[in-house]
């Protein structure tokens, strides 16, 4: 069967926008109407006046768009495809913290369920997180679920005091110093670009830490031709389209998201033809989860 043509046809049909994050595979970034980090696709999917939304990432962000869209109808073409970070914090454990730090403002990164965001004050990306910290007023930072990315902020917000919750990326967290070591010997020439949710010792070896937009930017707008890339692989298909003249290594083998890679071409179709998967919310949830992400969506 011709995928790609069959949901173009779809997409017109149920007046569809596709969006896919950058960890997707290529034949599927290359299908959607946008391709982004968290961020970049939260924007869009506020904005949009299409009927209906198709998310090619993982639930979480599936859930975030129908949160800023509730009119819309959300399908997930993987319905499995999950978040092990997302899913190691639990809206009990937070309110109890809640109850031992009430001066602290409450910070969660995107990578957390709808219930996680209901009990937020407001939401960031790893690409405005530290905006986003630095526009509370609280001096107190209640940080989920992820330590990395908190840590890594922290650093650079020594006058706030953080409380972080013990989360992490499977994927990211597995990096290790000796992981950059090795890559240095073996590209002696090459810039290491990193995302922030890998442990701050790994962060610290880097020459530049950001997010996946902003690895793109940065690798793009460098005169350097050589790059050592910490984040997952998907994010290669598009820093290879914008700079075919230069030359990318991963800093770690079989560097994958597994929840990434469930989405296919024929579960994209299917989702489309059957329209199945709807995200569904309860009311209460998306009308306390959106006051966390329209926040986030505020920060300038």
């Amino acid at each position: 069967m011709d995928y790609k043509n069959e949901i173009l046809r779809l997409k017109e049909e149920r007046n569809a926008i596709v969006v896919a994050h950058l960890y997707q595979d290529g034949e599927i970034q290359d299908i959607a109407d946008m391709v982004g980090d968290s961020f970049e696709l939260s924007r869009y999917c506020a904005d949009t006046d299409k009927d209906v939304i198709v998310f090619c990432g993982v639930h979480f962000m599936a859930e975030s768009a129908k949160i800023l869209s509730p009119d819309k109808t959300v399908l997930l073409p993987a319905p499995d495809a999950g978040c092990p970070m997302a899913d190691m914090a639990d809206v009990e454990g937070l309110r109890k913290l809640k109850e031992r730090y009430p001066e602290a403002a409450v910070v969660c990164y995107v990578n957390t369920t709808a219930a996680i965001k209901a009990e937020c004050d407001i939401c960031c990306t790893s690409s405005i997180a530290e905006k986003v910290v630095r526009s509370v007023h609280n001096k107190q930072i209640i940080f989920l679920p992820d330590r990395n990315l908190g840590s890594n902020i922290a650093k650079q917000i020594p006058e706030k005091d953080f409380i972080f919750w013990p989360g992490f990326c499977p994927t990211h967290n597995a990096l290790s110093p000796m992981h950059v070591a090795e890559a240095r010997e073996a590209y002696p020439n090459a810039l290491l670009a990193i995302h922030p949710e890998v442990p701050p010792e790994v962060a610290e070896l880097a020459d530049y830490v950001g997010s996946t937009k902003q690895i793109i930017e940065y690798c793009t707008k460098s005169d350097k031709k050589e790059f050592i890339i910490g984040t997952e692989e998907g994010i290669l298909h598009q820093l290879k389209k914008k700079n075919p003249d230069k030359i990318f290594h991963m800093l770690k083998y079989n560097f994958i998201c597994p929840n990434m890679k469930k989405t296919t071409m024929e579960k994209l179709y299917e989702s489309l033809r059957d329209m199945k998967h709807e995200i569904t919310l309860d009311k209460d949830i998306i009308e306390r989860a959106s006051l966390s992400l329209e926040r986030m969506l505020a920060v300038k």
